[in-house]
């Protein structure tokens, strides 16, 4: 039985690096979410970067999980895949399958450990082009799955009883999720680190 609507904890994490080209996949995800749709308060939208074990206690404290993630599925770059619940794998000593996973990997690892894993996980992972570009951009391939992952995660919002709502008005540069020109636009605009 599903716990009430409003004691309901849902997490919208992105994961990843931005300075390796589509290692950034996870974070401009979640970065573009948040500029796009407002949530429900039982739902936090948060930008893990690489921070590895430091996000077990986000973990602890949601009871409903979505990742994006830039994924090595071994397919067409590009290819969008969503993996549910016990699909996600947890520690393995099985190739890495990007910069990240093995911490991230820990993290579920450690909140199952710690009885604390969400109730119910859900990862968007969009198969990489590149993840060795260092200070490069997302490749049109991965940049092209923005949208359609924010999309599944609208969807699995709904089925878990918060919708995100489309934004009527645009976020202020202080509303953003990335400050310090390190979000997506101002990011690419650049000039490339040599």
């Amino acid at each position: 039985m599903l716990a009430p609507e409003s004691a309901k904890r849902i997490l919208v994490l992105g994961i990843g690096n931005i300075l390796w080209a589509d290692e950034a996949f996870g974070v401009r995800v979640v970065e573009e979410f948040h500029r796009r749709y407002t949530v429900p308060d039982n739902v936090m939208i948060l930008d893990g970067g690489t921070q590895g074990l430091y996000l077990v206690s986000f973990l602890e404290e949601a009871d409903y999980l979505i990742v994006f993630d830039a994924i090595d599925y071994g397919l067409q770059p590009g290819h969008l895949k969503l993996l549910r619940d016990d699909e996600v794998p947890r520690f393995t000593a099985a190739k890495k399958m990007s910069l990240h996973q093995t911490g991230f990997q820990e993290v579920l690892s450690a909140a199952d450990l710690l009885g604390r894993c969400p109730r119910e996980l859900a990862l968007i992972g969009c198969q990489p082009m590149d993840l060795e570009d260092w200070g490069g951009p997302l490749t049109d391939p991965v940049r092209a799955q923005i949208a359609p992952a924010i999309e599944l995660a609208c969807e699995l919002l709904v089925q878990w009883g918060a919708p995100a709502r489309l934004r009527t008005t645009w976020l202020s540069a202080s509303e953003r999720l990335l400050a310090n020109d390190i979000d997506h636009a101002n990011y690419e605009m650049r000039a490339r680190p040599i």
